[in-house]
């Protein structure tokens, strides 16, 4: 048997990985360098854009407990994301360079995974075929998914920049986790009142770059430019990627109107990301008001931020909760293309749609996820949801509400979906055992 996959990103990544570490013959089709995107910088697998951050491990956080039953369902890409770790508080960050390489690597030298580099602009007649082209499809592509699922749905999506860690002023910074959680992994600069609302003036009279009328459409609240956030009022921000709480002087004590975080991009420390800062400011016009911020007067870019539009298709009318079409089983969906959006949802949905394969393609069964779990929610939202559908994160919200008493705090609360959830999936596990022999 053999499965053909059309996408190396991080969901075409751990399809195949999946599929091949169980002896399924895989095609993994990328375009990547032969043809880029407005988007990425290198041709390896998996590439990572928006950030380095694979966001929280707590289990009183959604993203927790997503990657929680991910390694339960012992998931490839997690475990390369740990090997490739850099210091980020209570998250999962990566050294995006490396965490790319090795996960080129490890497919590139995968017996089982045959690699071929170029644009597929025609359905290959392969099945069963994945469809993980991502949010940056290519043109010729998104015309061959239409024939399909009738016209495409986009947002747009933006990338926060980098700077050389050579050219931050560290005496106008400091390190520390807000509420000193998780060591010191975040630089801060801080900023008094008069300096914030400098800031604020020039980043909402920034030239931007503009949305064509045709094009214009929704932006992902996760990935939202921090100059349309600054829109909704003045103070936003400092409730938002500036808060300052949590974050006062570790020497002095003292209290900061508003604090701008830079995390650590590689584990050598050579770079910075500015946290939450998401821009389709024009590039000169970043120089400038990126500049402001104290410590950054002479910081040098490796990265400007940019907006790029990102493609999704309406997946409650054309998917079941296998992620395969209503109207052709044989060809399934992964990644964001379907509208689960995040990295770590992007490597969920990879690893359900390589399970769905080997469950009904060589073992003859079919396997659905309890809806009590981070997994089955997300395809319960991607199947079923009624309403107009838009991209959206696994959040606590999409699962079914506890049984008896409520529990107020909120803390506690998710902690308690989370353990409902795990003890879900450890039932699964075992009744489907014939998944991981």
């Amino acid at each position: 048997m053999k499965v053909t996959i059309i996408g190396g990103g991080l969901a075409g990544s751990e399809a195949a990985l999946q599929l091949a570490k169980r002896n399924v013959k895989v095609e993994l089709y990328e375009m990547r360098p032969e043809k880029n995107t407005p988007a990425h910088e290198t041709g390896y697998l998996s590439e990572l854009l928006c950030s380095n951050s694979l966001k929280a491990e707590a289990l009183d956080t959604s993203s927790g407990l997503l990657k929680a039953e991910l390694k339960k369902l012992d998931c490839e890409l997690l475990k390369v994301a740990e090997k490739h770790r850099v210091p980020a508080g209570g998250a999962l960050a990566v050294d995006r360079l490396n965490f790319a390489k090795e996960v080129d690597e490890l497919i590139s030298n995968n017996k089982n995974i045959k690699v071929i580099r170029k644009e597929i602009v025609k359905l290959p007649g392969d099945k069963p075929l994945i469809i993980a082209t991502g949010p940056l499809t290519s043109d010729n592509f998104i015309t061959e998914i239409r024939k399909l699922t009738g016209e495409g749905l986009y947002f747009y999506d933006a990338i926060a920049p980098i700077v050389d860690a050579d050219t931050i002023d560290f005496n106008k910074c400091f390190f520390k986790g807000r509420y000193d959680k998780g060591g010191d992994d975040y630089l801060n600069c801080p900023m008094t009142k008069d300096e914030y609302f400098s800031f604020y003036e020039a980043l909402m009279s920034a030239e931007k770059t503009e949305f064509k009328e045709f094009e214009k459409g929704a932006v992902f609240e996760g990935c939202m430019p921090i100059e349309e956030m600054g829109k909704r009022g003045k103070d936003t921000l400092t409730f938002g990627p500036l808060r300052p709480v949590g974050l006062e002087h570790p020497e002095t004590g003292e209290k900061y109107f508003a604090v701008v975080q830079l995390r650590k991009e590689n584990a050598e420390g050579t770079a910075f990301n500015l946290v939450g800062f998401q821009t389709k400011m024009k590039i000169g016009e970043q120089k400038r008001v990126f500049r402001m911020i104290p410590g950054l007067e002479n910081a040098e870019f490796l990265r400007y931020g940019s907006v790029h539009r990102n493609t999704f298709i309406n997946s409650p009318e054309y998917l079941t909760y296998k992620q395969s079409l209503k109207t052709d089983n044989d060809i399934y969906f992964a990644g964001q293309i379907t509208g689960t959006e995040g990295y770590v949802e992007s490597i969920a949905s990879g690893l359900c749609a390589a399970l769905y394969i080997y469950a009904e393609y060589l073992c003859n069964k079919n396997i659905k996820f309890p809806e009590t779990t981070a997994l089955g929610s997300l395809s319960k939202y991607f199947s079923e949801y009624d309403k107009k559908y838009v991209p959206s994160n696994f959040h606590f919200g999409l699962l079914p509400p506890l049984e008896g008493k409520k529990i107020k705090d909120k803390k506690r609360k998710k902690t308690a979906y989370s353990a409902r959830a795990l003890t879900a999936l450890e039932k699964f596990i075992a009744e489907n055992d014939f998944l991981w022999k």
